[in-house]
């Protein structure tokens, strides 16, 4: 059983960001190409970082507090739970909720969610996706009971469910932070700044038509018609804005911005803060959403969504206007962190996983992710 998806109509388009240029309606020729050719050279590049530092699996001693460094498989639960003392202050409300099996499975589940998210004073709307994923996959607005007892019956048995309160604001950021083992400060090498794609009714057309027609939404209208398949026929009111993507992924057809140039000290000092809170953790990126762009340049006024360990990457190279020559830069210069900070964690006597629990980890994340329920 799916759930009805009802787009989300979380404040106005882009409100409290930086303008949205008009070539946000183009994509470029390497965006959407598929993943086992676009990483080919940062695999190689890999390899010779593997011989370099002497270790194939030294990424996953960047962040020794957390599973496999959060390259991959890892718990997004325990990951935020890494955030101590008031730095937790700054997490959108969250618990975990086991999906369990057997008989009167579901309404077990549902019985032990309500609880968890009445102790949490999470309330109606709040966010659902698995526990271990990446790239959006199985999130979904859910705003009722009904609708968490449809996730919960998409959701394969046996693993493990985050339920977090919503943060009501439309602006979206991904912070790729580093932080050497041997430096007493951090920096922000990637800022993403997440435009969320939406079109608006005429009165006229339905909300195919408008998808169909979109300058961009057309070129993507896969990753839109199957999303909001309930709502297709329907003629959209003129003036209405329909969201076409919650999850602020780039894969799900979120539009991305480098924000490089609008990194400040003061943001920068408020995530170094947030990272050295939580031992042992060293590079990744906090996922974040905020009202006012302004104030989150000074540091103030978000709420972090998610964080994520190795396995983050630094997005801002999937804006459009970014060259194949660029993005390669950027990620042989993450990967380049990854395996000096891994390097360094070594001599300080951190031991990198071995490989086949690695494999293991992958495979398990791989296996769960293809029984989520559908990506809103």
């Amino acid at each position: 059983m799916q759930t009805e998806h009802r787009a989300p109509q979380i404040g106005k388009p882009h409100a409290g960001m930086p303008p949205l240029d008009p070539s946000a309606a183009r994509t470029s020729w390497f965006e959407f190409a598929p993943a086992h050719l676009f990483y080919t050279p940062i695999a190689l590049y890999c390899g010779w970082l593997s011989l370099r530092h002497m270790g194939l699996t030294l990424p996953t001693g960047s962040n020794p507090a957390l599973p496999y460094s959060g390259l991959v498989g890892e718990s997004k639960f325990e990951v935020l739970n890494h955030a101590w003392d008031t730095a937790q202050d700054w997490i959108s409300p969250y618990v975990r909720v086991l999906r369990w099996g057997g008989e009167n499975a579901v309404a077990r589940t549902l019985e032990e969610a309500e609880a968890a998210l009445s102790d949490a004073s999470i309330t109606y709307p709040f966010v659902a996706k698995p526990d271990i994923g990446m790239r959006g996959a199985g999130v979904q607005l859910v705003h009722s009971p009904h609708e968490l007892k449809a996730y919960i019956e998409c959701f394969p048995a046996g693993a493990n469910l985050l339920l977090q309160a919503l943060v009501d604001m439309e602006g979206e950021a991904g912070v790729f932070y580093v932080r050497h083992p041997d430096e007493d400060k951090g920096r922000i090498i990637s800022l993403t700044l997440k435009y969320f794609p939406r079109v608006t009714g005429d009165g006229q057309s339905t909300l195919r038509q408008l998808i169909l027609a979109d300058a961009r939404a057309g070129k993507l209208a896969h990753l839109y018609l199957d999303r909001h398949r309930s709502r297709l026929n329907d003629v959209i009111p003129e003036g209405e804005s329909i969201r076409l993507a919650f999850a602020g992924n780039h894969c799900r057809g979120t539009i991305f911005r480098n924000g490089n140039d609008e990194i400040t000290k003061a943001m920068t000092d408020r995530f170094d803060a947030i990272a050295r809170s939580m031992d042992g953790f060293f590079v990744g990126r906090f996922d974040v959403r905020f009202a006012d762009f302004e104030a989150f340049q000074a540091g103030e006024g978000f709420r972090i969504i998610e964080i994520n360990g190795a396995g983050g990457e630094a997005t801002h190279i999937w804006d459009s206007r970014t060259t194949l020559r660029q993005a390669y830069a950027t990620l042989m210069q993450q990967f380049g962190h990854l395996y000096a900070i891994g390097a360094k964690n070594r001599r300080n006597g951190h031991k990198p996983t071995r490989l086949k629990d690695i494999i293991r980890a992958w495979w398990r994340e791989k296996r769960l992710t293809k029984h989520y329920p559908i990506t809103h």
